[in-house]
């Protein structure tokens, strides 16, 4: 009898340690199935830390529109060079494979002045109302805008980069597609942008100034270079 009651709990202590070997193994299974997930949540968070955000900043930068010039009296001939004396905005970029990429820059409009030395003090008052009154009217427009929509290009060397910025461009209420060529130098926690592009003024509906005032005659074409420097975030 004795015998028989060593025999069940053998058999009893036998089962329970099987039971527990299943419990294990399927514990381990369940935990490789969600082990991936965990993975690739940390790989985003560390491909978020590497896309590095720039703080744009108009003290230390270059935004100059280009006009030719075709109007009458002392202006005829003579290149206009406009300048954004005031804008804001933010850039991104991932050093290590550019995108995430993206730039936002917004300009005030009431803040473009012409710089040319060619002219006088006084033409420049001038010229600087009638691209207020004529031309840029800040009242009604009081911002440029570009918001970008995609980044391409190719890494240089280490710091610099060669990019193709397209987006949208808003002037005088009109808004149109633009490609801005762009090379980036990276030093520090400081980026350089570099570059220039055009657009064809009647595309944004911006008139030139009326046969009336005839001071300020531009082109269609407007050339606009920049030399942007952005601090890190």
């Amino acid at each position: 009898m004795k015998f028989w009651k060593l025999i069940l709990v053998l058999i009893s202590i036998v089962l329970i340690m099987a039971l527990a070997a299943v419990s294990v193994g399927y514990l381990r299974k369940n935990s490789a199935l969600t082990e991936p997930v965990g993975r690739t949540t940390v790989t985003a968070t560390e491909n978020e830390i590497d896309a590095q955000r720039f703080s744009l900043d108009a003290s230390q930068s270059k935004f100059i529109a280009h006009a030719m010039a075709g109007g009458l009296l002392w202006f005829k001939g003579h290149e206009h060079l406009v300048a954004v004396r005031k804008f804001s905005g933010e850039a991104q970029l991932t050093p290590d494979q550019i995108n995430p990429a993206s730039l936002e820059i917004t300009a005030k409009t009431d803040s473009m002045v012409e710089t040319s030395s060619v002219f006088t003090d006084q033409q420049k008052q001038i010229i600087d109302k009638e691209l207020r009154e004529i031309v840029l009217q800040p009242n009604q427009y009081p911002e440029i805008v570009f918001r970008s929509t995609e980044v391409s290009g190719k890494k240089l060397s280490a710091d610099q980069y060669d990019l193709n910025i397209s987006g949208n461009l808003t002037l005088h209420g009109v808004t149109r597609r633009i490609t801005i060529p762009t090379k980036v130098t990276l030093a520090g926690r400081d980026l350089r942008a570099v570059g220039e592009f055009s657009i064809d003024r009647s595309d944004f509906n911006v008139k030139a100034t009326s046969a009336v005032h005839g001071l300020v005659r531009v082109r269609d074409k407007i050339k606009f270079t920049f030399d942007i420097v952005g601090h890190r975030l």
